[in-house]
């Protein structure tokens, strides 16, 4: 491990004891499968930087980008579903043109760039946002915008494209044909069948944004995984990388497993083909 010190002069003796005390003068197998044993019992060791508890740390963040990711995709899908519905409805229209537009266009406006534009717009310049930091609600504002708008983006195309189908399908037809209005058709048969690639979608995004969230939570001193992963590589912190890397694998697997127990539940037909089998 080579420390970052700059010009400073280091101690081999002090360099040697954390060696020891840390495990690292041990064979590299070693160090891992003592490291496996301590993840098991719940235990990632202690940061090299601050020298507290690792575990402490991951949860900390973990739950701040959690409630960041949970927010934005919230947000993301309370305005997709309806964006894409309309679209659907008025496919080839001026609507259809201008959301389809729009929303394509969120998915070219980078993050590194996009933070700093509304930090001057609405902290800088109007005043009425924290630039960042993390003290309250209003401190989720300008990162949950700017983490909503790529997955805003897919979700709409995704819903209009489903509502597309839907609209198109036989027993819509058959439902208009026994007499129920437009609107009850898209509530019983339109909205429930275009929402299940969307949920697909947000587990992918929701297991991207909580291991991927590092350049908007260093732009706003968000203290979250992103940031902690960020700092952890800067500062050579192994423990917290590991712990993180860990942590971001077993969320991701998890959200996959609830994702497909969600969709058999909100699709009736996955449920049917499961029983049959």
């Amino acid at each position: 491990m080579r420390a970052r010190t700059g010009s400073l002069d280091i101690d081999p003796a002090a360099v040697e004891r954390f060696r020891t005390a840390n495990g690292l003068d041990q064979p590299i197998v070693e160090q891992y499968a003592g490291w496996l044993s301590r993840v098991a019992q719940g235990d990632f060791g202690l940061s090299y930087t601050s020298r507290t508890s690792v575990t402490e740390m991951i949860g900390g963040a973990l739950g701040v980008t959690a409630t960041l990711a949970v927010a934005a995709l919230g947000f993301a899908v309370i305005v997709a579903l309806p964006l894409g519905s309309i679209a659907a409805i008025r496919k080839g229209r001026s609507a259809d043109t201008f959301i389809t537009t729009t929303t394509q266009a969120f998915v070219a406006i980078p993050e590194y760039w996009l933070g700093p534009v509304l930090v001057m717009v609405f902290a800088l310049g109007l005043g009425l946002l924290p630039s960042a930091g993390w003290q309250g609600p209003s401190s989720m504002v300008l990162p949950c915008l700017v983490l909503a708008l790529r997955p805003l983006a897919y979700f709409t195309q995704v819903a209009r494209a489903s509502m597309i189908d839907v609209l198109e399908s036989p027993h819509v037809t058959a439902a208009r044909s026994r007499g129920l209005s437009f609107a009850e058709t898209m509530l019983k048969h339109g909205i429930r069948n275009a929402i299940l690639p969307v949920v697909t979608l947000v587990s992918v995004w929701l297991a991207g944004l909580l291991g991927g969230s590092v350049v908007v939570e260093v732009i706003f001193a968000v203290p979250g995984m992103g940031r902690l992963v960020y700092d952890s590589v800067t500062n050579g912190d192994l423990p917290v990388m590991q712990a993180a890397i860990v942590c971001i694998v077993a969320l991701t697997v998890l959200i996959t497993t609830l994702t497909d127990v969600l969709y058999a539940l909100i699709n009736p037909t996955v449920r049917s083909s499961n029983a049959s089998r």
